[in-house]
């Protein structure tokens, strides 16, 4: 089964059975999934849109392309995909991922493959600092059992309607479990430094070693702690904050993908372009930030490999 909704800008399509238990923060959400599922004000607190857990079984695969907010994922039990860094990667039990706006949010169930997952969708408004930094990680180890424990509860609570004080304590306890993946306590220091340089210069010519020079570490320690803490490598994460960047200055319409391109480490408008499209879901003249379209020179060098 194939269904569009323009609000949202994506797709599902489904071929396998699906048992879900939903929350929303509003009727708005008119898709058939949503109808009869309860109603939980407090979301709007933290910029929930709506929350589940779900049991999947068979193919199945949701495209997002609006950009509205951060989406998280935990995977309960067997296995699903999700596209990181345009490659499909797999998530699966004990293991959570990140999806900040900005980005085309892709994942799927695979054929004859069981899917248990649980789900937090944000929509923070314009000018507010997203769930998911630059520093949170994308596919990392996760407990899902106590987010799953506290959906449930906010789903009963919302269902019987009871005691509204006790569906906001279940609201806060599941954007706290979110925001401890987002950001946890215990990344290395060396890599919140480490980052905060690099994304201060995003147009120096990074290496591998010049990063683990910042950090203080070697370059095969800084290739584990980034693949631990991030679930990318350094290179990856590097091509991530540019890509980031570059997003946030294709809004100004004054300035020219070459001119964006500069700015995040590229003399190459070309494989600039090349690079955002395959990070970010969209070539830099469509991205739906972009109030301008401008054609792309290809140039003889480039700073950077995709």
């Amino acid at each position: 089964m194939r269904r569009t909704d323009q609000n949202l800008s994506g797709t599902d399509i489904g071929h396998g059975t699906r048992e879900e238990k939903l929350v929303r923060v509003d009727t708005r959400d008119q898709r058939p999934q949503f109808q009869g599922a309860p109603v939980c004000a407090s979301l709007a607190r933290h910029h929930i849109v709506h929350l589940g857990v779900a049991r999947q079984q068979g193919s199945w695969e949701v495209v997002r392309t609006k950009l509205g907010g951060t989406y998280f994922q935990a995977t309960l039990a067997g296995e699903g995909q999700v596209v990181v860094d345009g490659r499909w990667q797999p998530c699966r039990s004990g293991e959570a991922f990140l999806l900040p706006p900005g980005t085309r949010h892709r994942f799927r169930a695979l054929p004859r493959r069981r899917w248990d997952h649980c789900w937090v969708r944000y929509e923070e408004p314009p000018g507010q600092r997203p769930i998911a930094a630059a520093s949170s990680p994308i596919i990392a180890r996760f407990d899902p059992g106590p987010l799953r424990h506290a959906i449930l509860g906010l789903h009963g609570e919302c269902s019987t309607a009871t005691a509204p004080e006790t569906a906001d304590g279940w609201a806060e306890l599941i954007h706290r479990y979110v925001t401890r993946f987002a950001e946890p306590a215990a990344m290395d220091a060396r890599l919140w430094r480490l980052w905060e340089t690099v994304a201060a210069d995003l147009g120096h010519r990074w290496s591998t070693s010049a990063m683990a020079r910042v950090a203080n570490v070697s370059e095969k320690h800084l290739e584990r702690l980034a693949k631990r803490e991030l679930g990318r490598t350094p290179r990856q994460q590097l091509i991530w904050l540019r890509m980031r960047r570059a997003a946030e200055l294709l809004a100004d319409e004054r300035l020219t993908i070459e001119n964006v391109a500069a700015q995040v480490g590229y003399e190459n408008p070309f494989v600039f372009s090349t690079t955002f499209k395959r990070i970010i879901g969209w070539p830099p003249s469509k991205y739906p930030g972009r109030r301008s379209i401008d054609a792309v020179a290809p140039r003889a060098a480039s700073r950077v490999s995709p």
